[in-house]
């Protein structure tokens, strides 16, 4: 054979296995999953999320059974826990080997610890007070992180149909518009937003109030509460706010809001002004690092332990 023949067939088989990929969907998904490993997990969890919302939707409008977790403001219902087994179940049906972090298996006693294994973090229902008071802002929250990195983000607005989505380097949208901060650095003129957490005994609220009489002196535009740390995060990430600060909150409220934050181009951080530390109970978001800087930096510290003591 001489080497131009052998070197022909060798570019036909090439040619050959190159039209298979094409004209094979089984192959073409094996490339997809190869290239990009976590594209079918996100596509999963913006399905899981809308069956998820459609659920929430409906029990909106029902009789409600409610119980309290941590303290008499700290709701849950029959729902919360549906949802959060409708989710689950699903993804460890389909992902056997990925572990998994939900708000009402934590609460009953599963251990809420961030390992390098494939990890779904899911808030069934954010704004559990507002499903139960019939309040709008309710939320499904679903985030995925990947050796202790986040990798996307999914929350479901339930009761308006916004499908929020982050993926680390692919940007932030909101129904397939894209996502973006605000560029204020100053608290003077900004308009943050927080939120009161499950503690109301004297000194904490002493603490809380303190934090935003701070703001309000600095002629902060506005402080507003909604009563959904995801959905509040979500408005940072699409312009409405520009920052937002919480004593409080769990990693199932950050998870998924943190990377369509990032990927909306602002920043979350520890209030300490460090890094963000998922299982610390407390973070900073803001559009700008400046603004998220100049928040912590007033903030006095409410301790609500760790997620995963």
């Amino acid at each position: 054979m001489k080497p131009c023949e052998g070197a022909g067939r060798q570019q036909q088989t090439a040619a050959g296995d190159e039209r298979r990929l094409h004209d094979d969907p089984q192959c073409r998904a094996e490339q997809a999953q190869a290239e990009d490993p976590w594209r079918e997990c996100m596509d999963t969890a913006v399905q899981l999320a809308l069956q998820a919302g459609q659920v929430v939707k409906k029990a909106l409008t029902e009789e409600k059974r409610v119980s309290t977790k941590t303290s008499v403001v700290d709701l849950v219902t029959e729902t919360d826990h549906l949802v959060e087994e409708l989710l689950i179940s699903a993804l460890r049906e389909k992902y056997p080997t990925h572990r998994f972090i939900g708000e009402e298996s934590t609460s009953a006693g599963s251990k809420c610890i961030l390992t390098n294994s494939p990890t779904w973090i899911i808030d069934p229902i954010d704004g559990t007070c507002n499903f139960v008071h019939r309040f709008p802002p309710v939320a499904v929250s679903i985030g995925f992180s990947v050796n202790r990195e986040l990798e996307f983000g999914v929350i479901y607005h339930c009761t308006e149909g916004k499908m929020y989505t982050g993926r680390k380097g692919q940007g932030a949208f909101c129904n397939q518009e894209r996502l973006h901060v605000t560029k204020e650095t100053g608290i003077r003129n900004a308009f943050i937003l927080t939120e009161i957490g499950p503690k109301r005994d004297p000194a904490t609220l002493k603490l809380f109030l303190g934090n935003m009489e701070k703001f309000l002196k600095f002629q902060a535009h506005g402080i507003r509460i909604i009563g959904s740390a995801t959905l509040a995060l979500c408005h940072v990430a699409s312009g409405a706010a520009d920052g937002y600060y919480q004593f409080g909150l769990h990693c199932w409220d950050l998870a998924a809001a943190t990377v369509i934050i990032r990927e909306a181009g602002g920043v979350v951080i520890d209030t300490s002004g460090g890094p963000l530390d998922l299982m610390s109970c407390r973070v900073v978001a803001a559009g700008t690092m400046e603004l998220a800087q100049s928040i912590a930096q007033e903030l006095q510290t409410i301790n609500y332990g760790r997620d995963d003591d």
